[in-house]
């Protein structure tokens, strides 16, 4: 496969039609340090328990609810979760690919507070043509991509499945055996 750099808010339509079609996106390096401070600085306001949204409150209306430390994973996993609410056949393979190196351009911003394990990984599900299975129907969100989203996030923290070269596997399996 053809790797390609991507540096966010530069690329063409050339660059994200290659990736459609199978090229393989590497952040250019100049993204990372953004993303590191961006991931630290959140790591600092939660250090000093400072309040963030969604991280370690609720969401909507339980936006003022506090999340004990213990309960913050739960909660990002019970998110993720609830919003993979897709149904119908699985989108086609490239489209995903294409949703996520949309995604890593958008996260590689470095305005999201992601952590560089999520890059690094998203990057490796490319490099290594492990395509997370999203319905092509259904979502929630006045972006629609909330769903789509989260069925790409499930398969990251090991929930799922996903196309491998090698076949269709629930994504913990894809994860240990590919």
């Amino acid at each position: 496969m053809t790797e390609l750099t991507l540096t966010p808010g530069s690329a063409t339509l050339a660059d994200w039609r290659a990736i459609y079609r199978g090229a393989v996106p590497k952040l250019d390096a100049a993204c990372r340090p953004k993303i590191r401070d961006s991931a630290e600085a959140v790591a600092r306001i939660l250090a000093k328990g400072e309040p963030v949204y969604g991280i370690n409150t609720g969401f909507g209306k339980l936006a003022s609810v506090r999340i004990p430390g213990e309960d913050l994973e739960t909660l990002q996993r019970n998110i993720v979760l609830s919003h993979a609410a897709g149904v119908g056949e699985p989108m086609p393979a490239a489209v995903v690919r294409l949703m996520m190196a949309l995604k890593l351009a958008s996260l590689a911003q470095g305005a999201s507070g992601v952590r560089p394990q999520t890059i690094e990984l998203l990057e490796a599900m490319l490099a290594n043509d492990v395509i997370p299975v999203v319905p092509a129907q259904g979502s929630v969100g006045a972006s629609g991509d909330l769903a789509p989203l989260s069925h790409m996030t499930a398969v990251m923290i090991g929930v799922g499945e996903c196309f491998t070269p090698h076949g269709r596997f629930p994504a913990k399996v894809a994860f240990v055996s590919h």
